[in-house]
């Protein structure tokens, strides 16, 4: 019999449970970089922004949701978004009712039929989140880059307040 030895957790490692489990529903991109950052703030909460504690990370495809995060489905509000999220919720199992948030993919509302997909599938979404459409992520190489902007930083701040349930009515 061999033993592996196992490697004690360094002192210097934050214990910041895993809150959001971001799922892009239809291709990871800058948005969803973006997005993920958002969630995660600063991460540690520490305020340097080193973010070495992260509050949200994006799955690997098929990878679990983690005990304890919050799913979090990450789609464009397109018909074909909708309809991917659709899908997804048709073989959703028995975790808890996901997150989603829509990522507005120009700067109008979106079309009627992408519309109806999202009320039809209200009733098994712990919750819609909107992030407008935001043109700078057109020219950006980093979601780091992004938070850089103020309406991006502005954006987040929403997101995490609607996510968070503190919204203002």
């Amino acid at each position: 019999m061999t033993i592996q030895p196992v490697a004690s957790t360094p002192a210097h490692v934050p214990t910041v449970a895993l809150r959001y489990a971001l799922i892009p529903v239809h291709g990871y991109g800058i948005a969803v970089a973006t997005v993920a950052r958002m969630l995660d703030g600063d991460g540690d909460g520490d305020g340097d922004g080193d973010g070495d504690g992260a509050r949200a990370r994006v799955l690997a495809p098929a990878e679990p949701v983690p005990y304890g995060a919050q799913p979090v489905l990450l789609a464009e509000s397109t018909v074909y978004g909708m309809t991917c999220v659709e899908e997804l919720l048709q073989r959703w199992g028995p975790l808890p009712k996901p997150w989603l948030v829509l990522v507005s993919d120009a700067p109008a509302p979106p079309v009627p039929d992408a519309r109806y997909l999202l009320r039809a599938l209200g009733g098994r979404l712990a919750g819609v989140a909107r992030v407008p459409y935001l043109p700078v992520l057109r020219g950006v190489r980093t979601a780091d880059e992004a938070l850089e902007h103020k309406d991006v930083l502005a954006a987040a701040g929403r997101l995490r307040r609607t996510m968070e349930g503190t919204t203002r009515r």
